[in-house]
């Protein structure tokens, strides 16, 4: 009721006239008294945004504790290796998070997007290469199933995407970068099938996928409204999977070319509709990259706190490094930072979970932590000093796995488009 009253009040106090001073004065005083009188309802109705549900906070620790016990041993080897352990990504699977949103009934965990987001975060506070692999698995390959596979699709792959196949989402290719749907990757029909013509590069998790879903244009003169998704088996002998990339970050996270040559298969490894993959592309790369903001919050928290220990521990002139006033100024900004960034994330994941419009603010949220992440990552190196700029500590492979945050799953440039033409859309009539 007392919402009732707030909505009419604000009705009325909008709608009345300039020189109607006494219906605005008895507007505004009814606007008010329902306002308080809603104050206990909306208070008991409303949550912090980083209030987290009993089963987030258990992912949350679940993931911290992995991290810890799992990845930490592994991390440096690893990006020195430029390879993941196996026996991480066994881990993964044993551990539930490769299967975060994807339902019971197929062996998922059947928690929220959010959960598979803190996930990632915590993950990413460790090693960013393996949180990578970890939220596109999660955020693209088992949303895209959940969401647009067939019941006979969902019952041939969702198990063993939530308990043993690692995903792959193969759209970029040499020509098709932030021009995500200019891709020559064709797929013409041969009888009840399809054969796959192209190449793609840039592909994570390549290596250690046993499922891609790849996208390929079935009718070129349609342009992008002949884009369509395909599920594409590994030991596909129409598939090769080519050289890994020597990348400056996130090194254990496999990224290779992808090559389709004469690469068969059958109608029904069609996702979704024919002509519907780039509607599908969109919307889950807009999802992708709150996966991707996660990921650089972990990471600016990972090196923020790696850093921390160091100069708490570390004496000069007598002191603590931490206990300068100098220092202290910035590693107080870094944390702000760090919380902005975050709250950016969790809200976009919010309004995504509650079916509202989240395509700006997943914007923000992506370029926002990737900034963060960069910014903080390399101070974090200032402040270890000349240890900071040796491989023997964590600090420069933090300073180097941020930097992929402001490239994949739409560059910076790309983000502040996206946001310029949303801002752009609300003065349309200034």
């Amino acid at each position: 009721m007392a919402t009732a009253r707030f909505a009419s009040a604000l009705r009325a106090l909008s709608t009345a006239g300039r020189g109607r001073q006494s219906s605005l004065l008895r507007a505004s005083e009814s606007l008010f008294v329902a306002s308080r009188q809603g104050r206990r309802f909306s208070a008991a109705s409303l949550s912090p945004i980083s209030a987290l549900s009993e089963d987030e906070a258990m992912i949350r620790d679940a993931a911290a504790k992995f991290a810890q016990d799992v990845l930490l041993p592994r991390a440096i080897p690893q990006d020195h290796a430029g390879q993941m352990d196996p026996e991480v990504v066994t881990a993964l699977f044993e551990g539930g998070f490769m299967g975060i949103e994807a339902p019971p009934e197929f062996g998922g965990v059947g928690l929220s997007f959010t959960a598979a987001c803190l996930a990632i975060e915590e993950m990413a506070k460790v090693d960013p290469a393996v949180a990578a692999m970890t939220d596109i698995h999660n955020t693209l390959l088992i949303t895209a199933m959940r969401r647009y596979g067939t019941q006979e699709q969902q019952a041939q792959y969702m198990s063993r995407l939530a308990s043993q196949t690692v995903g792959s989402f193969c759209l970029s290719e040499p020509e098709s970068g932030s021009d995500a749907f200019a891709l020559k990757t064709r797929a013409t029909q041969d009888g009840a099938d399809w054969i796959l013509e192209g190449s793609k590069c840039w592909i994570s998790n390549a290596r250690e996928a046993g499922l891609f879903v790849v996208f390929a244009n079935a009718a070129p003169e349609k342009r992008h409204r002949g884009i369509t998704a395909f599920l594409v088996e590994r030991d596909n002998p129409g598939l090769q999977i080519g050289k890994k990339e020597d990348k400056l970050g996130i090194r254990a996270s496999s990224t290779c070319e992808l090559n389709f040559d004469a690469c068969r298969v059958p109608a029904g490894a069609v996702l979704g509709e024919v002509g519907e993959g780039y509607k599908m592309a969109i919307g889950l790369l807009n999802e992708g990259r709150i996966g991707i903001g996660a990921q650089m919050v972990g990471l600016a928290q990972g090196a923020f706190d790696y850093a921390m220990r160091y100069i708490c521990t570390r004496k000069q002139f007598g002191r603590p490094v931490a206990d300068f006033q100098g220092m202290q100024f910035q590693y107080a900004r870094a944390r702000m930072e760090i919380e902005a960034a975050r709250v950016l994330v969790y809200n976009a994941a919010r309004l995504k979970e509650s079916g509202q419009s989240f395509v700006q603010e997943a914007a923000m949220a992506k370029l926002k932590a990737s900034e963060v992440a960069g910014q903080v990552a390399s101070q974090c190196i200032d402040w270890l000093g000349g240890v900071g700029f040796t491989r023997e500590f964590m600090a420069e492979k933090y300073y180097r796995d941020a930097k992929i945050g402001t490239i994949y799953e739409g560059t910076s440039n790309i983000q502040l488009a996206t946001i310029a033409k949303h801002v752009r859309a609300d003065y349309a009539d200034a």
